[in-house]
């Protein structure tokens, strides 16, 4: 007599973490990506080594992440979608130049209002050719595919401030290690960051909406976000921080006045022919 064989453990451990995932989506994201990653780049710095192997293994981790649970959610038509949302460039010209041109110019506004601007030595168009250079390096090498899951999958479903919250932690000792970083520098740079998320967050969502989901667009002011805070003219390299939320407070006053609230998406036609809609998400997992 013959016997079925028992399913293998791993199986089965698969199994359960794909149920899981299915029925939690953005919490099996946080524990498996977040923490996955957190705990990388933590254990690089109890180790007292280099914590670009943990950031590059990130890049992958985040974005894998959220394609494996999209792939499980929606299967491939899902994951079409997702990896889509990466090449929709058709947003406007307007909406181009926001993305592109809006942080460094406010960065560099405020930087001259607080009289912590500093001389071009080498001249504003080697700046400017600077910013342009790190922003696209940091589109292509991170920014992009972070976005694809941070925007993509999590922010279609929530506000996804806190978990990036959560996944930068570490990073404030980057640059000196874990124990030659003061608390006081990592205590101001967590300050800085709980104070550009919200704002940052609420532009991507903007962004989404307004561009049907142009996951391009958000990657891009990502970049931009980030080169604006490395510019050489801004040394001290906070004044990026006041630009963001400077500029989700005038778009929000722009859709305030043109009587369009933080849920509702422009049509295609507003935005460009040829630029498909976002799909509807089902309520429970918004």
């Amino acid at each position: 007599m013959s016997t079925t064989p028992d399913t293998p453990s791993m199986d089965r451990h698969e199994g359960r973490i794909r149920a899981f995932a299915v029925r939690r989506p953005v919490l099996a994201f946080c524990v498996f990506a977040v923490g996955l990653s957190v705990s990388l780049i933590a254990a690089l710095l109890i180790a007292d080594v280099s914590v670009i192997p943990g950031k590059a293994a990130q890049v992958v981790i985040v974005p894998g992440t959220a394609l494996l649970i999209t792939a499980w959610l929606s299967g491939r038509a899902g994951v079409k979608r997702l990896l889509a949302s990466l090449l929709r460039w058709r947003i406007g010209i307007a909406r181009w130049l926001l993305v592109l041109l809006a942080l460094p110019v406010l960065t560099l506004a405020i930087a001259a209002g607080t009289g912590t601007l500093e001389a071009a030595p080498e001249g504003w168009l080697n700046i400017a050719t600077t910013y342009l250079l790190t922003l696209l390096v940091l589109l292509i090498t991170a920014n992009l595919l972070e976005e694809m899951a941070w925007t993509g999958f999590v922010q279609t479903k929530l506000m996804a401030a806190v978990p990036v919250f959560l996944i930068h932690l570490p990073l404030s000792f980057e640059t000196n290690g874990l124990y030659r970083t003061r608390w006081e520098d990592a205590l101001l740079n967590w300050a800085l960051l709980l104070a550009a998320l919200p704002a940052f967050r609420y532009l991507a969502g903007v962004l989404m909406l307004e561009t049907n989901g142009s996951v391009l667009a958000v990657g891009v002011l990502h970049a931009s976000f980030n080169a604006s805070g490395g510019m050489d003219v801004t040394p001290d390299g906070w004044q990026y921080v006041p630009a963001v939320v400077l500029l989700t407070v005038l778009v929000a006053a722009y859709r305030a006045l043109r009587g369009r609230p933080i849920d509702q998406a422009v049509t295609a036609t507003q935005v460009g022919a040829g630029v498909a809609p976002v799909p509807e998400q089902p309520a429970e997992q918004r």
